[in-house]
């Protein structure tokens, strides 16, 4: 049967958003490509992306038993990618701090503002940037995308089907607390960290910790750094850099730059920052040395600006995640195909040029 999908527009170029480089350098996990259309379940819903140079196109699917509105997207959207930040005018200005830390031989080579447009961090919710960085730790994006993966499936609840894919939002604490469900986690893989998740849930859950629950999480948002950064503290298989990411990626403290050694490598590196090459741990005092050190560099949105250099550092965004088997049509005939987008490559060049196995139609 042909399902007749509405797709919504918003007016947005891709160096202000760049799907194929937001949602891949490390900051998120659950994304999917799937026939050149993004997607992530969120409780109540499949949220659907795709983009060209000029707009961003949006949809969803609704969970099987749920009603909503494209507006309640549109809604989400803004506030998960903090549209209402202008981009572009971040980029000017990092460019113009960075350049002063820049040789003569550096500056025959692009700047990694102007290489890696596009990058912004995202206003993601806390509790899931919370277990995903737990997932993070001695990890690789591949692996984290897979355990993320994993939690949804096993622990969370079935949202619809897209293209033969199944979503399922992501575990509650309350889900993830229950009597279990570290053992199923070792069984899946999670090593280690399946103790920290459960011990985590387990403090979100039990009437020992009165302090910690998911309402004072939301609530450090408008909390000082310091006082969001101890609260995080609290939680197993929480470390100073984990805490840093979910300040930064969940809590609205964007001028925090999550410090590890490859970070405290670039700041050496490319901004002359006096410190041991060969450092493999970082104490304390180093991780707000450097901190204030970006900060004084390139001011309230720092964590933003970190984020573009650490992408252009790896290079290659193309790094194993989001890429999905989905079933395609083919002079008529349906087949399993592999789908990787490429760092580099526009998403979609236009929306007339997507072929999906659905009529799409348009709405400003």
């Amino acid at each position: 049967m042909t399902v007749e999908m509405i797709w919504k527009k918003i007016p947005i170029s891709e160096s202000e958003v760049c799907l194929s480089r937001v949602l891949r350098c490390g900051q998120t996990f659950r994304w999917k490509n799937i026939n050149n259309i993004w997607s992530f379940a969120i409780r109540d819903r499949i949220i659907l992306l795709q983009q060209d140079h000029e707009n961003l196109y949006y949809s969803h699917i609704l969970r099987v038993d749920k009603r909503g509105t494209d507006k309640e997207t549109f809604s989400f959207l803004n506030d998960y990618f903090t549209l209402d930040v202008k981009l572009e005018e971040l980029y000017n200005s990092w460019k113009q701090s960075h350049s002063k830390y820049i040789t003569v031989k550096q500056a025959e080579a692009a700047s990694p503002f102007d290489l890696f447009t596009g990058i912004r961090i995202l206003r993601q919710d806390p509790w899931e940037c919370l277990i995903s960085f737990i997932c993070s730790s001695n990890n690789n994006v591949k692996r984290i995308s897979k355990m993320c993966d994993n939690l949804c499936i096993h622990f969370g609840n079935f949202i619809n089907e897209h293209q033969g894919h199944k979503y399922y939002s992501f575990p509650t604490a309350e889900q993830l607390s229950k009597e279990g469900v570290e053992s199923k986690l070792r069984d899946l893989g999670f090593g280690y960290r399946a103790k920290y998740i459960y011990q985590t849930a387990k403090k979100f859950t039990s009437a020992e910790f009165p302090d910690i629950t998911i309402e004072n999480l939301e609530k450090q948002r408008d909390s000082l750094y310091e006082q969001a950064h101890e609260f995080l503290l609290q939680l197993s298989g929480v470390g100073p850099k984990v805490a840093d990411c979910i300040c930064l990626m969940a809590l609205d403290k964007w001028d925090v730059v999550p410090i590890d050694t490859h970070v405290y490598q670039i700041a050496i590196r490319d901004f002359k920052y006096k410190g041991k090459k060969d450092l493999k741990t970082l104490n304390k005092e180093m991780h707000q040395s450097i901190r204030s050190f970006f900060k004084n560099i390139f001011g309230e949105y720092a964590g933003w600006a970190q984020s573009v250099l650490f992408a252009a550092d790896l290079s290659d965004l193309n790094n194993g995640t989001n890429i999905v088997e989905a079933k395609v049509e083919v002079d008529g005939e349906l087949s399993r195909k592999r789908i990787e987008d490429k760092v580099d490559k526009v998403t979609v060049k236009t929306i007339k040029k997507v072929k999906l196995n659905s009529t799409i139609k348009v709405e400003s």
